[in-house]
Formats: structure tokens, C-alpha cells, sequence
């Protein structure tokens, strides 16, 4: 049993140095930026604005939208920190395998693996079903009638069209990131101006009567009318769908190896692209709603069909136009990350190593991009949108969860903490209300692991209540105020607790309030997913689990390099002229620390080769 925990808990301990990447470091700020804004930027623009206002929130998914851009920028700055600490390809995945454990780093990978999966799936969905709406759905007409399919889980039709684009966006990742980063520019920068075009038409025709709709002559379906017509429950729905919209800018976080200076890079345009992210979906969705009321919305095209409602039919084809260049980069951006994932993962031993294998000549991982887009595009082509949707934003969400709560765990911690405090009822006491030790150490290291724990458990309890309980009723606001007050309670002793001196490029502000938020925030949103979603997440969880135990936690590299590195600790000991010969040659038995991160530094390899 021990045995099997110290396989579960072990840690990435090789070199983090920049110089040895396999992969071509090409891309500079103004390239990651655009990579995060333009990975983002378009199913939620020109389709998922339309869906929320037309039957979940009305007017006020403008709400929604700054929901979810709260849950993702507290997501995006715990992952900008953790760019600073480990500028390696394989975004959160890495950040939890040299913090927490290769178990939790292969069940973030894995489902990081999801999460790109379906976006680039739902996104060539997306641009699939944009398409179809400007030709009067003649397409999907003339698929469901020869070649429908009968699976209550499946979609209507095969979509070939998402199929065949998810091919060929594939083969352009193949053949160089720089390459690809150069066509996402220029869609990116087209993106950029049809959104502005749209913001400017549309704040000429906006009426704000439309956010004050009365509730007479509604449909049934259309709510009560006004600025919010589904109430506080249609916002938070909302916010949850909106969320998909936010999804992507971590793809920033998995160019660790391809980005110049990822230390400084990285963190920046994580912040530049979400803000840009959010004041562009905050002015859709204004117009949108303002421009058109919430329920005469086109779900599948909303702004062909509110340029049509108000007559100005050459802004539509401009915008529609804009549109499909706006899709395709996002579906870019979607897919970008989806190899480095399995390249990361595979070079570690814990999915099959051939995907770690990179082109001499493209200096991508080859294998890695042809597998991926090989299993988007079967996704897009046999599954709706709306199934798609909720299923990444499941898998997302816990890997914000689980990056938040690396950040506190690292942030109240050095990884030679010299002083070992026995973790005893006294000193515990001791630490919690007196404050009695100043510098980070076993006990108030102890203590911040198991308050997080505890902080999170009373999340999941708030969340439960929330779903129980009627808000109006009395047992349900004294149960929920308890559990906020008992929550407040765990991230002031959190706070309490001395903090590790290591100087980073970035660090999260406000810590702990702002990951312990993107914690509870991430689970709150979670549970406003339906119960197929998490049934299908489960099976996916399930499926790696079995790879793992079956595979991955034999083959994994880490333990041929902890072997080594204990082989030869051993052989320095013994002789001591060796250990002489081992230094200069740049070997260091005991691990160094770098932006805290424990490393093993070796400037030749002693593990096998991959």
C-alpha cells in the first residue's frame, strides 16, 4: 500500500532549463496573445451570445458573461503564476506533476486532453452549423434525410464538413508552430475587426426598450419579460454556458517550450488576451440584446438574422464573412494545445511514448497532431453542439480547480524548509491563533494542505444547499450563511500562515481570497452542469484511469530517473572523487531549487532515452 502511494504521490523532478526543449522556441508576446484571444474568440461571440439571451438569460447574459469572466481571470492568473514557476509544454498537467503527484498531474492531463478535444470538436461544429444557417440549412436537410442517425446520445447527421476541416487545420499543425501562428494572426487580427464593426453597427440600431420587454404577449417559454426574464437561476445557468466562451486562453499555458522568454511572455498574455476576451463579449452581448428582442433570437446565427431584422444586409455578409474567418481561427486555437498535451504526457511514460516523438523537420509532435485530430474530427462529425458544450466545460473546470489549489499549496511552502515542527494539538493551536512561526515550515505547511482540503469539502456542502434549499425559504439562508462564514473562517487561517520568499516573474494577487474564489467558483459552476454531463465525464475519467493503472504507472520515466539519481547520490558517497567529477560536469545529487520548483539538475541525461 505504501508502495502504490509513493507511486501515485511521486514528483516531476527533472530539469526545468529552458535551452532543453526538442520543440522550435518561435513565438514572442504579440504571438501568444493572439493565440489566447484568438482561441477564444468565436463560438461564444457569433453563436453562444444568441443561445443565452434567446432561452436561458435574455438581456441579461451581459451578466453572465462578467460571471464568467470573474471565474476565468481568477483561473488565468493561477495559471499565469504557474507559467512563471515551470515554462514547460503541457500547461497544468506539468504544474501539478512537479506539485502534487503524477495521479492528480495524469487525471489533469487527461481531462485537459477533453477539454481540447471538444473544443476543437464543438468549434468546427459551430462553424459547421453557421455555414448551413446562411444556405438554408440545405446541408443538414439533405444529410438527415439520406443518412440520419438513430442514437439518442449521437447527433442528428454525420457532419462531414466538420470532419474534413479538422483535417485539414491538422495537417497545417503538423507542418510548424511558427506557421500556424502566422495564419492565426491574420484571422485573429479579422476576428478582432469584425467585432468592432459589429460593436459600432450595432450600437447604431440598439434600442434599450428591448432589455425592458413587458411580460404580455410573450411566449410561455420567454420568461416574465424585462432585463432578466429566467431570474438569478437563468443568470447562473447562463453563466455556466457562457463559461465555454472563456474556455481557451490556457492555451497559452501549454507553449512553455515554443514561447520566447516563457517567464515573462506567458503571464503577460494571459492577462492582455482575457481582457481583451471579456470587453469584447461584454459589448455583444449588449448590442445583440439591445439590437433584437431576447426571444426572436436565431440560436444557431444571431447576428445575420438581428442585421436582416433591422435591414442592413451588407453589414451582415461583412459580419458573416468576419464570422467564418473568426471560427476558423478559434478552431486554430482550440487545436493547438491538443499535442502538446499528449506530447508532454507521452514524454513522461504515463500515455504511450511514441506520441512523444517529434519531427526533425517541422519540430512538432507529428504523431501526437495526427492522433488528435484524427479523434476531434470523428467527435465533430457524430456529436451535436449542445452535447459537446457541457462536456468541456466539466473537464475545464476541475483543471482550474485543481491549478488554484496547486498555487496555494506552493505559495505557503519552500521546498527546503529546514525546520521540522511536529504537527501536535499544541503547536497547531499554537500557529493558528498566535502565529507563533514566521517562515514557512513542516507544521504551517501541514496546516495549509489540510485547511484547503477542508475549504474545498465546504464548497462542495454550499453547493449541495444551494441545490436543496430555496433561497427564500429561512433553513436555506441560515445553511448557506453558516457555510460562507465557515469558509471565510478557513481562508483567513490560510492567510494566517507564512508565506515562501521565492521571487517570481508573476504571482497571484491577494492570496489566498482570489484562488480560494476560482475554487469555489469553478465547483459552483460545475454543479449547474445536468447529470448525462456527469455520467459522460465520469466514463472519460474512467477510461484513463484504466490506461494509467495499466500502463502509465509502470512505464512512467520518473522512476528509471529517480533510480539514477539515487544510483549516483549513492556512488558519490562512496567515492567522493567521483562525486567531484559528477559536479563539474554540471550533476548535482541534491536538488536545486529554480522559481520553486524542486529539480534534479542533471546537464546530461541518465534516464533512458524516450
Amino acid at each position: 500500500m505504501v508502495k502504490l502511494w509513493n507511486s501515485l504521490t511521486r514528483r516531476k523532478t527533472d530539469d526545468v532549463n529552458e535551452d532543453e526543449s526538442k520543440l522550435a522556441r518561435v513565438l514572442n508576446l504579440f504571438d501568444l496573445t493572439a493565440l489566447g484571444v484568438g482561441s477564444t474568440l468565436g463560438l461564444g461571440v457569433y453563436v453562444l451570445a444568441g443561445q443565452v439571451a434567446y432561452n436561458i438569460a435574455g438581456p441579461a447574459v451581459t451578466i453572465s458573461f462578467l460571471i464568467a469572466a470573474v471565474a476565468s481571470a481568477f483561473a488565468g492568473i493561477c495559471y499565469a503564476e504557474f507559467a512563471a514557476r515551470v515554462p514547460k509544454a503541457g500547461s497544468a498537467y506539468v504544474y501539478s506533476y512537479v506539485t502534487i503527484g503524477e495521479f492528480v498531474a495524469f487525471t489533469i492531463g487527461w481531462n485537459l486532453i477533453l477539454e481540447y478535444v471538444i473544443g476543437t470538436a464543438s468549434v468546427a461544429r459551430g462553424l459547421s452549423g453557421y455555414f448551413d444557417s446562411l444556405i438554408d440549412n440545405n446541408m443538414s436537410k439533405a444529410l438527415n434525410s439520406t443518412m440520419p442517425i438513430k442514437v439518442s446520445f449521437l447527433g442528428d447527421y454525420p457532419d462531414f464538413l466538420s470532419f474534413g476541416m479538422i483535417l485539414l487545420l491538422a495537417a497545417l499543425l503538423a507542418f510548424g508552430a511558427k506557421e500556424s501562428s502566422f495564419m492565426n494572426n491574420i484571422f485573429t487580427c479579422v476576428n478582432l475587426a469584425t467585432i468592432a464593426l459589429v460593436l459600432v453597427a450595432g450600437a447604431m440600431n440598439a434600442n434599450p426598450d428591448n432589455w425592458r420587454i413587458p411580460a404580455e404577449g410573450l411566449p410561455e417559454w420567454a420568461g416574465t419579460g424585462g432585463f432578466m426574464p429566467f431570474g438569478i437561476a437563468g443568470v447562473m445557468a447562463g453563466a455556466a454556458k457562457c463559461f465555454f466562451g472563456f474556455v481557451g486562453f490556457d492555451c497559452i499555458a501549454t507553449t512553455g517550450e515554443e514561447a520566447i522568454n516563457p517567464k515573462r511572455n506567458i503571464p503577460l498574455a494571459i492577462v492582455v488576451s482575457l481582457i481583451i476576451i471579456f470587453l469584447s463579449y461584454f459589448g455583444i452581448s449588449t448590442v445583440l440584446t439591445m439590437m433584437m428582442p431576447y426571444y426572436l433570437q436565431d440560436p444557431e446565427a444571431p447576428f445575420p438574422a438581428a442585421f436582416d431584422a433591422v435591414g442592413w444586409y451588407t453589414i451582415k455578409w461583412i459580419v458573416t464573412i468576419g464570422a467564418v474567418f473568426a471560427l476558423c481561427t478559434s478552431l486554430l486555437g482550440a487545436m493547438f494545445p491538443l499535442p502538446r498535451i499528449l506530447y508532454a504526457m507521452g514524454n513522461d511514460g504515463i500515455l504511450f511514448k511514441r506520441l512523444s516523438k517529434v519531427h526533425p523537420y517541422t519540430k512538432t509532435p507529428l504523431l501526437a497532431t495526427i492522433v488528435s485530430g484524427i479523434f476531434a474530427a470523428l467527435m465533430a462529425m457524430l456529436f451535436n453542439l449542445d452535447q459537446l458544450v457541457d462536456m468541456m466545460s466539466i473537464g475545464t473546470l476541475l483543471a482550474y480547480t485543481i491549478v488554484a489549489i496547486c498555487v496555494l499549496v506552493l505559495r505557503y511552502q519552500d521546498e527546503q524548509m529546514t525546520k521540522v515542527i511536529s504537527v501536535r494539538a499544541p503547536n497547531i493551536f499554537r500557529q493558528l491563533f498566535c502565529n507563533a512561526y514566521k517562515e514557512p515550515n513542516t507544521l504551517t505547511s501541514a496546516i495549509t494542505k489540510v485547511a484547503i482540503v477542508v475549504f474545498s469539502i465546504f464548497c462542495i456542502i454550499w453547493c449541495i444547499f444551494m441545490q436543496v434549499f430555496e433561497l427564500d425559504s429561512t433553513g436555506g439562508i441560515v445553511s448557506l450563511s453558516l457555510v460562507g462564514v465557515i469558509l471565510i473562517c478557513i481562508c483567513v487561517s490560510i492567510g494566517m500562515q507564512p508565506v515562501s520568499t521565492i521571487e517570481l516573474t508573476f504571482k497571484v494577487p491577494l492570496v489566498p481570497f482570489v484562488p480560494c474564489l476560482s475554487v469555489f467558483v469553478n465547483l459552483y459552476l460545475m454543479f449547474q452542469l445536468d447529470l448525462y454531463t456527469w455520467i459522460r465525464f465520469l466514463i472519460w475519467v474512467f477510461i484513463g484511469y484504466c490506461i494509467y493503472f495499466t500502463y502509465g504507472i509502470r512505464k512512467s520515466t520518473q522512476i528509471s530517473r529517480n533510480r539514477n539519481h539515487a544510483e549516483v547520490a549513492a556512488n558519490d558517497m562512496q567515492n567522493p572523487e567521483l562525486s567531484e567529477q559528477h559536479e563539474n560536469r554540471g550533476f548535482e545529487p541534491d536538488s536545486k531549487i529554480e522559481n520553486g520548483v524542486k529539480a534534479a539538475q542533471p546537464t546530461y541525461d541518465y534516464s533512458e532515452k524516450l
